[in-house]
């Protein structure tokens, strides 16, 4: 028989975790970020890396969630300094994507171009950055030996890594119907925002980094 209090919380753990993942990426704002570097290609491309990115957003996810805490302290890294590496990173995607021309006429590069970049820099940094994995591998960890909550914990977390990746897919899949619905200046000027907010998040992640590993030195001089 299936304990009623372990279900009230997974289902708990699980909505938690997808709705902080969910506000951190924003699929749906990001999608117009894919649709801008896509929109010169066909929508069958674009299906295509839309499928391969949610694909790396689950490994990524799932690997932050159950092993994130453990590979970083393997390599010494702290999660401030992932902080600020990756803000540099989202901070200067953002900055290009503001700043580049508006896409126009045939597409310029191929399909194996565009696959090529699907995990770096489209996956990581624009879907799944460090804000993102920061939070994951925050949710991951879990002070707890309790067997059955760790079982429960574990399952929470694939459901949320699993959902998130195919809210991911269908944002980036139906992309280009998002940008018809708002038509060719909407999306314009919806696409250029949303890297404006991108390369303030970059910049806002890269701040609490810096904070967080200045912290320390803070407390020592006093």
């Amino acid at each position: 028989m299936i304990d009623p209090f372990l279900v009230a919380r997974a289902l708990n753990e699980f909505l938690f975790g997808f709705s902080t993942l969910f506000a951190i990426i924003n699929p749906p704002a990001v999608a117009l970020v894919f649709y801008g570097r896509t929109a010169a290609v066909t929508d069958a491309v674009r299906a295509r890396l839309a499928r391969q990115v949610a694909i790396y957003a689950l490994g990524v996810l799932v690997g932050s969630l159950v092993l994130g805490a453990h590979v970083l302290g393997f390599f010494g890294i702290s999660v401030a300094a992932l902080r600020m590496g990756g803000g540099l990173v989202v901070a200067l995607s953002g900055y290009a994507m503001l700043t580049a021309p508006d896409v126009e006429g045939p597409a310029t590069q191929t399909e194996a171009e565009l696959l090529r970049s699907a995990f770096f820099p489209i996956t990581m940094p624009l879907t799944t950055g460090p804000g993102s994995i920061a939070a994951a591998i925050a949710l991951g960890a879990r002070e707890t030996k309790d067997m059955g909550a760790v079982a429960v914990g574990a399952v929470a977390d694939l459901l949320v890594a699993v959902t998130v990746a195919a809210t991911i897919y269908l944002c980036y899949r139906h992309s280009a119907r998002i940008a018809r619905l708002l038509g060719q200046e909407g999306t314009r000027v919806a696409t250029r925002l949303t890297a404006f907010l991108l390369f303030c998040l970059g910049i806002q992640i890269f701040l609490t980094g810096f904070l967080e590993a200045m912290q320390p030195l803070v407390r020592a001089a006093r």
